[in-house]
């Protein structure tokens, strides 16, 4: 391509966002609301997904040993655990660790009263974090076929619920994001088919000069791909100002839930959203623009 005839498709693409300015506005408010509402959805959801992932490392299988049990054996079992692909750490706690934990935990200034006594021995036990939970029945299966375990405690609810809750985030998230997409499909559509139908009488004669289709066609591609730029640059910067503040506000009022929720940095989030949300913008106003041009413009 000249530049010359870039230059040119490039300026008519930007005058035709002018030429309708009423549908132009529209579909940026719709593009930038609908991106927006990605970018908010798009936080919850991934901040969502990391406070899960933080309680899913806290969810532990347990494994005691059998009471005439060496410590060779111990090892050798401590080491199969953890050549396991769904493992993602190994603690051991010995008998005096476990009671030492437990005085501290339920007995207090009263511990004084078994001083020299540890009513815990023999409970050594590992603790077995996974890399994920919906792989705990995998790894019970397996400690359930090696010798010298004696009991496994493990918690099946608690690893269903987190692994339902992830895959109805999954199937939310696809939901709402094709919702939005068609909905900014349609109105970028409409966008396009108007400034073809008011440039109408224009193009014929463009065409009679020997205007290429290529040339023809390219400022509404432009006009699109422009539009949905714009689209989505106002909500990106709207989404950060609203995220960090909302991540000051409930780390400053809320510190008895620090606990519980985990929110990732912005820059974490954005490093992903800026381009997501970019190629999303320049992908409806591109193909929105190229649906249209090609089912309206005749040429």
């Amino acid at each position: 391509m000249k530049i010359s005839t870039f230059v040119f498709t490039f300026k008519q693409g930007f005058k035709n966002i002018f030429r309708n300015k009423i549908f132009s506005l529209a579909t940026i408010a719709t593009i930038a609301a609908c991106i927006f509402l990605f970018g908010l959805f798009y936080s919850v959801v991934e901040n969502v997904r990391y406070s899960i992932a933080k309680a899913e490392t806290n969810v532990a299988v347990t494994v005691f040993f059998d009471e005439d049990i060496t410590d060779s054996r111990i090892q050798e079992i401590g080491e199969m655990i953890r050549s396991r692909p769904e493992v993602a750490s190994v603690n051991y706690v010995s008998a005096s660790d476990a009671w030492e934990a437990f005085k501290v935990d339920y007995l207090g200034e009263y511990a004084d009263g078994y001083e020299g006594d540890n009513p815990l021995e023999g409970s050594e036990n590992f603790e077995i974090y996974l890399q994920d939970v919906s792989k705990q029945g995998q790894l019970v299966s397996f400690l359930e076929t090696v010798d010298g375990i004696r009991e496994i405690n493990h918690s099946d609810v608690t690893a269903n619920i987190l692994t339902q809750f992830n895959k109805l985030l999954s199937y939310v998230s696809l939901g709402i994001i094709g919702i939005l997409l068609a909905v900014s499909l349609f109105l970028i559509s409409n966008t396009v088919a108007m400034g073809i139908a008011v440039r109408r009488e224009e193009i014929g004669i463009m065409k009679l000069i020997g205007a290429t289709d290529f040339v023809v066609r390219s400022p509404f591609l432009i006009e699109g791909i422009l539009l949905g730029v714009i689209g989505a640059t106002i909500p990106l910067v709207a989404v950060y100002f609203i995220y960090n503040n909302i991540i000051v506000y409930a780390t400053e009022q809320f510190v008895i839930l620090n606990d519980i929720l985990h929110f990732k940095t912005a820059r974490d989030i954005f490093s992903v959203l800026i381009p997501v949300a970019l190629v999303l913008g320049v992908g409806l106003g591109f193909f929105g623009s190229l649906i249209t041009v090609r089912k309206h413009l005749r040429v």
